[in-house]
């Protein structure tokens, strides 16, 4: 046989080869399914807003800076949660397809208070949906509306139009569609229960911080908040959507000097330990601190600063992004 046909039976081999690699990297990629009982996912709520970005005025952060939030982030998660849809919405799914990260998204339509914004909260609709559709292999559940309902929201939507924008991106999209809310509105089953109804799964959130909670009771709050909300809501799939706690605290809502990076990081940990060992699906809130939020407690949810370095939770995860410079402020 010459030279020449063994090369080219090589080459087709090494193709072969190379194909059968791919597929099976394809095959081997984890399907993510938010309603399977048997599987649960440490996923993290990510806005890139940076200094001088605000969604309120519509000033996005650009496409490479959400890449290298998305790097930062897929070294330890595969499952993200955004807010809107909108430019960074769409900037964020771009990002992924482009980039081939191994990252999928519960894509969020923000809804405003009603009746001033019904016309805003019906854009967000069409296009969240068809973002959705777009990005189909990316987009694994959808969240209609963040906190529209608990009594203390600035933006509260009638439960009855809620419960109808639900249904509309039901019949619109192939995953599962939810709404979020704080904890107390689900378990009060007199306001609750016909969203509940509506929604694929519960998208609950949890804060024993808001609550006046400081650390040494933190994760017992929050595990027995999480058995009351399954005890009173048995038949629907549960997950908490928003969990965290800030690094900064400014205010009479929470215990004195409540927020620390010390306290983040003894949260974080037991709350992904006991996630981990129940099965239970926790968005942690938040992966970068968002200065457009203010300079109080709203601004300092992140595992990262707005710098993009490391608080004290995520030093072991990610050496290379310590600082000696301040991640948080300080009390005077």
């Amino acid at each position: 046989m010459s030279k020449i046909i063994l090369k080219i039976l090589l080459l087709l081999f090494l193709l072969l080869l190379s194909t059968c690699s791919n597929k099976n990297e394809e095959i081997s990629e984890p399907k993510i399914n938010i309603l399977d009982e048997d599987n649960s996912y440490w996923a993290i709520a990510y806005s890139g807003y940076r200094k001088g970005q605000n969604p309120q005025e519509k000033i996005y952060p650009t496409q490479d800076q959400i890449k290298e939030d998305l790097e930062i982030i897929e070294q330890n998660w595969n499952l993200i949660r955004t807010y809107g849809a909108d430019q960074h919405a769409y900037d964020i799914l771009q990002v992924i397809k482009n980039e081939k990260l191994n990252i999928k998204v519960m894509l969020g339509i923000w809804l405003d208070g009603e009746p001033e914004y019904i016309e805003d909260n019906k854009n967000q609709i069409a296009y969240g949906t068809e973002l959705a559709n777009e990005y189909k292999d990316i987009v694994i559940a959808i969240n209609v509306g963040n906190e529209s309902q608990v009594h203390w929201s600035d933006h509260k939507v009638p439960s009855q139009n809620l419960v109808s924008y639900i249904k509309e991106v039901q019949s619109k999209v192939n995953v599962p569609v939810t709404t979020a809310d704080t904890w107390d509105y689900w378990t009060n089953l007199e306001k609750s229960q016909d969203v509940i109804n509506a929604v694929d799964f519960l998208a609950v959130h949890i804060y024993p911080m808001w609550g006046g909670v400081d650390i040494d009771n933190a994760f017992n709050s929050t595990s027995e908040v999480y058995n009351k909300i399954v005890s009173t809501i048995p038949n629907k799939k549960i997950i908490i959507s928003e969990a965290g706690w800030a690094s900064y605290t400014v205010g009479e809502l929470h215990a004195p000097k409540a927020g620390s990076e010390e306290k983040q990081m003894i949260y974080y940990d037991q709350l992904k330990k006991w996630a981990d060992e129940n099965k239970i699906t926790v968005f942690w809130f938040e992966a970068f601190d968002e200065p457009w939020k203010g300079i109080g407690t709203e601004g300092h949810w992140g595992l990262f600063s707005e710098s993009r370095n490391a608080k004290k939770a995520m030093h072991e995860l990610y050496p290379k992004l310590k600082t000696e410079e301040p991640t948080s402020p300080s009390y005077e």
